[in-house]
């Protein structure tokens, strides 16, 4: 008889807690510097893997969402274990789509995990890491969790430490803010501006970040260069960051491209507030998950099908 392996996962969101764009590289991608950070915030996606001598692919969602990068990221997933299969999703969508929380890229890092496992298939990090690349900029970092900077075109990833779950909340308006055009927009400014401060910059921040320990402090500010001409074209979101910051976020910031803007906080009752203040806007209460506890999601989501406490997770069925 078939077995048919069954799955509940979560792909937690992310917020960019630093993001500096360098200059266009000549591959058409932008050079950047940014450290992502994972967030509670989380789609839920079930999956359930048939064996078959017949490939077949079906997402089930209630949002249609084009170009799903979950159905290829599941034929990239079985090409490279040289199997087929049936293989089908329901995803609940809770991170708001466009907002530059890497929705979309965590749902295709979770089926890089999660599938081999069910398939009964081994994928070295190597070769995670190659899909993942192929799949998107920021998919790669799903693979990790936690905080990491990343550069490059945000494929290059080095961890950096835990930081504790600190608590905030991510305001995601019904704004549509166009990438291509944020950084065609950022383009005009490049050259202008001196790279090599914005490193030093940057670097500051990492390393005042590395060395913080668990618990000494508050984050860094942090900067985002796509808000100088994001905000230009949607004051709205200018407004939002202020108002966090008179809430007393800490700090508050802009994620990726936009457009949802976060804020961190040091108090409970601040995110309370924070919370009762913006109610009128889509807003969610959040808090930072390590990668330790990153891990110990996924470990337990697939408890039922992996072997022992290995990164990434390996499945019990293979031989």
């Amino acid at each position: 008889m078939t077995r048919v392996r069954r799955a509940r996962l979560l792909a937690f969101a992310k917020i960019n807690l630093d993001l500096r764009v360098l200059y266009r590289r000549s591959d058409n991608y932008h050079e950047l510097r940014t450290i992502f950070q994972t967030i509670s915030l989380a789609d839920g996606l079930a999956v359930e893997f048939t064996p078959s001598r017949k490939t077949s692919i079906q997402v089930n969602s209630a949002i249609q969402i084009p170009d799903n990068l979950i159905a290829r990221a599941a034929q990239s997933c079985l090409d490279a274990m040289r199997i087929t299969g049936q293989i089908e999703f329901e995803l609940d969508k809770r991170i708001p789509m466009g907002a530059g929380l890497g929705g979309g890229s965590s749902d295709a890092a979770a089926v890089l995990l999660a599938l081999p496992v069910l398939a009964g298939r081994f994928l070295d990090w190597p070769t995670l890491l190659k899909l993942a690349e192929e799949l998107g900029s920021d998919v790669p970092f799903f693979l990790l969790g936690g905080t990491a900077v990343a550069l490059g075109r945000g494929t290059e990833l080095y961890p950096l430490p835990d930081r504790p779950a600190q608590a905030g909340v991510v305001v995601a308006p019904t704004v549509h803010v166009s990438t291509t055009d944020a950084y065609r927009r950022l383009s005009v400014q490049l050259t202008s501006k001196p790279q090599q401060n914005k490193i030093v910059s940057f670097q500051s921040t990492v390393w005042g970040e590395s060395a913080r320990g668990p618990g000494e402090g508050e984050l860094p500010s942090g900067e985002n260069d796509f808000e100088s001409v994001v905000f230009e074209q949607h004051p709205a979101l200018k407004s939002i960051k202020q108002r966090l910051r008179k809430l007393g976020a800490k700090p508050a910031l802009m994620s990726g491209s936009g457009s949802a803007v976060f804020g961190l906080f040091a108090e409970r009752d601040q995110v309370r507030r924070a919370l009762q203040s913006l109610r009128k806007e889509r807003v969610f209460p959040i808090t930072l998950v390590s990668r330790a506890k990153f891990r110990a999601e996924w470990r337990k989501r697939l408890r039922l099908h992996t072997k022992e406490k290995s990164w990434p997770p390996q499945s019990r069925y293979a031989r």
